[in-house]
């Protein structure tokens, strides 16, 4: 097995981040630090990620967590700040975000040990719709709205069209539903930045088809069957 994929299924990080920890430095083969990819786990193998000597788990684990803010996602922060895993406290099993919400942002988080489903997820090509409600400062005027559906630019990036609608326009500030599939760094308060609005509050309410719901901000459930379905037809 792939050594990206073994750390992927031990519920460690992402394929991509797992490779990104080899040329870190922070994987060891049999005692020795191995930092070229693509080396393959054989019968017998010891490999310790940071030290800890990890093996891949036979369950796989689905949930879906209603991150809060003040929170990273992230199994650890160098910087000592909480972290969504700490969320987690009743599943042995190591799991690991699938994609990531900013510090200051709240709402779906999916998590799993199966480093397949997650590559998949996050890849570009599969352009898996996110959506968020956001508060934002000012109007929210047809005109922008019109050009974020159209695609802003966010500094040298050029968004991809999204499905924008206002929901609700007071005096000073607007609740707003957006939908995009991109996943650049805090995207949609750079979109909303673009047109004048400062995002004031960002909460994700859906990946795909699947809703938060009443799910309360920090709990989390594991996915039903249909949801676990669902995403590997995506």
């Amino acid at each position: 097995m792939r050594l990206n994929k073994y750390i992927a299924q031990a519920g460690i990080a992402s394929r991509r981040k797992a490779d990104e920890l080899t040329l870190n430095g922070n994987v060891k083969i049999n005692g020795a630090v191995l930092k070229e990819l693509g080396y393959d786990v054989k019968d017998g193998d010891v490999v310790e990620v940071n030290g800890i000597t990890i093996r891949p788990s036979a369950a796989k684990i689905y949930i879906m967590l209603n991150k809060p803010k003040g929170y990273i996602t992230s199994a650890r922060d160098e910087k000592n700040r909480p972290v969504v895993t700490e969320l987690v406290t009743d599943i042995e099993e190591r799991l690991f975000p699938i994609g990531r919400l900013d510090y200051n942002t709240s709402g779906m988080l999916l998590m799993t040990n199966d480093g397949d489903l997650a590559n998949k997820l996050m890849h570009p090509k599969y352009k898996v719709v996110k959506t968020y409600r956001a508060r934002v400062s000012g109007v929210v005027s047809n005109e922008r709205l019109a050009h974020l559906r159209k695609g802003v630019d966010i500094g040298g990036f050029i968004t991809a069209k999204a499905q924008a609608e206002v929901i609700k326009q007071g005096e000073r500030s607007a609740i707003v539903e957006i939908k995009i599939h991109e996943g650049k760094n805090r995207q949609v308060r750079k979109m909303f930045a673009a047109v004048g609005n400062k995002v004031l509050d960002l909460e994700r309410i859906a990946i795909g088809d699947l809703q938060i719901g009443h799910l309360k901000e920090g709990h989390y459930r594991k996915l039903s069957k249909s949801e676990i379905e669902y995403l590997g037809r995506m």
